[in-house]
């Protein structure tokens, strides 16, 4: 039995497996209809969630399988306190594989120790979203024709901002990427991902999306969150430089596309919506296929050749 806990957790060989299962899936869904009949997923909800977990459950239904599960922590047993290893131990007889989210970095790995069925991490505190990631790296790879290669420029909440952790990590792991860190010094990358994971590769971090926005192939976008900043003033100084309008997408390369793991609040502006270098829209297409591709790896319902 198998966990996705980490975007570590699958090497680079089984990532492009992976993605090459989820672009079938794509093209021929039909194929893919019934893998999972009778199978059930758990979505293990402890925080709020609207894309994840609908996609998460849209894949599922997908496949042929059926969903059971909760959406807020107070809606669980978890508000009469029960503990996350009495819950995964209880849901483990009721479905075939689980996804978690959990505000307490960690929670989905704990829960993994006491789970008799796999465990996916739909994203804990400010640490990992392995599968948004997952989500984030077909996106790239559909749009660029490949992983590796690149600048991207992440933007935003850098230091809580998980898919932002996530994909970092993840893209360590190609050649020749660029990683240029757009962000107040109140939101830089906590210094464990400087000194662990981009040691030893090439990035930068500036404050000003204007000055980096030509240099790059791809731009993830994230929120910059009101209540992050020690006072308003700093707030009110930064806030326009981190919003995408026509005006900043005008300096960017024709081939430069946007994502974002969304939900956006105001950090890219409506107009930007018909660009079509615009492409966080597909990324919520593709993480459907990507979880499906995920759940049937985990299920060992893999077709015979894509293993």
């Amino acid at each position: 039995m198998r966990h996705l806990l980490s975007p570590l957790d699958f090497s680079v060989e089984e990532v492009d497996q992976l993605l090459n299962l989820a672009g079938d899936i794509e093209k021929n869904p039909k194929k893919y209809a019934h893998l999972c009949d009778g199978k059930k997923i758990a979505t293990l909800f402890y925080e709020p969630s609207t894309r994840t977990r609908l996609s998460f459950e849209a894949a599922m239904l997908n496949l042929g399988g059926s969903v059971i599960g909760f959406s807020s922590a107070q809606s669980s047993s978890a508000s009469k306190g029960e503990s996350g290893a009495d819950t995964i131990r209880m849901v483990s007889c009721y479905a075939d594989i689980c996804a978690m989210r959990h505000f307490k970095e960690g929670a989905p790995m704990v829960a993994s120790m006491h789970s008799s069925i796999p465990v996916i991490n739909a994203g804990d505190g400010g640490h990992q979203h392995p599968t948004q990631t997952m989500a984030d790296l077909m996106t790239i790879r559909s749009l660029q024709g490949h992983l590796g290669n690149m600048t991207i420029g992440l933007c935003g909440d850098l230091k809580f901002g998980r898919t932002v952790h996530s994909l970092i990590k993840a893209l360590t792991r190609y050649e020749n990427v660029t990683f240029i860190l757009i962000s107040p010094p109140e939101l830089r990358v906590p210094s464990y991902i400087r000194e662990e994971v981009l040691n030893g590769h090439s990035y930068r971090e500036v404050i000003s999306l204007e000055e980096v926005i030509s240099e790059l192939d791809i731009l993830y976008m994230t929120r910059v969150q009101k209540e992050r900043f020690f006072n308003e003033e700093d707030y009110i100084r930064m806030k326009d430089c981190y919003i995408l309008d026509m005006r900043k997408m005008r300096m960017a390369k024709e081939t430069m596309y946007v994502l974002h793991p969304l939900p956006r609040v105001n950090e890219i502006s409506v107009e930007v919506d018909s660009d079509p270098r615009a492409a966080y829209f597909k990324q919520v297409q593709y993480a459907v296929y990507v979880r499906m591709a995920l759940i049937l790896t985990l299920l060992d319902l893999v077709p015979e050749e894509f293993r």
